[in-house]
């Protein structure tokens, strides 16, 4: 068995939670490093595309949260065999993928120049990236891809709950609700998995 290294922020959520839960629910151990942002920042410089999450798989250095995603996905069975089906799962992850770009542009400002940028990112790309995946959901019913849980829930799960917990200050909360009601009902879902709620529970102990 390959020795795993994942280095992501000291946080639940963002990138590199669906990576973390697929390595729980395989049944594999994994090394979980988290890092603060200014330990990224210093260290920013030596990671190919200055970017996390990283997985050390022995000696190979392997980036890009999507591919790492399938790969875990496919250990833990979480990611589809059909090729349309696997289509679908990356199409919500790319998905994902284009709302957190946008949303990363921002984290360095402040003040009236946050609130601007916030608001017209929640009146503009936010919107049209929240109403396509509630259509994906309409597509695939209670799951975005194989009617089972995949690791673009996963992913997904990961920012609508950031979203609608009120983490980024100017985009109201209660946006997710408004534009996308099945992404709710889809984040409840989720989020009481039995793979979820296990990898939570092993957390604590």
């Amino acid at each position: 068995m390959p020795n795993y290294q994942l280095t992501y922020f000291d946080m639940d959520g963002g990138r590199a939670n669906p990576i973390r839960i697929a390595f729980h629910a395989a049944g594999i151990e994994f090394e979980d490093v988290r890092i603060s942002f200014s330990e990224f920042m210093q260290a920013r410089a030596g990671y190919r595309f200055n970017c996390v999450p990283v997985l050390r798989i022995d000696d190979v250095v392997v980036t890009q949260s999507n591919a790492l995603c399938r790969y875990v996905g496919k250990l833990a069975n979480l990611y589809p065999e059909d090729d349309l089906q696997a289509m679908y799962c990356d199409e919500a992850m790319g998905a994902i993928e284009d709302l957190l770009h946008h949303i990363v542009h921002t984290l360095g400002l402040e003040g009236d120049e946050l609130k601007a940028a916030r608001e017209k990112l929640a009146d503009g790309w936010i919107k049209v990236i929240l109403k396509g995946l509630d259509e994906l959901l309409e597509r695939g019913g209670d799951y975005l891809a194989d009617n089972r849980l995949t690791v673009a829930d996963l992913k997904v799960v990961a920012i609508t709950e950031s979203l609608i917990s009120g983490q980024f200050e100017h985009i109201p909360a209660d946006i997710v609700e408004r534009v996308a009601p099945r992404l709710v009902a889809h984040a409840e879902r989720v989020s009481q998995d039995p793979i979820v709620t296990s990898y939570y529970a092993a957390r604590t102990q």
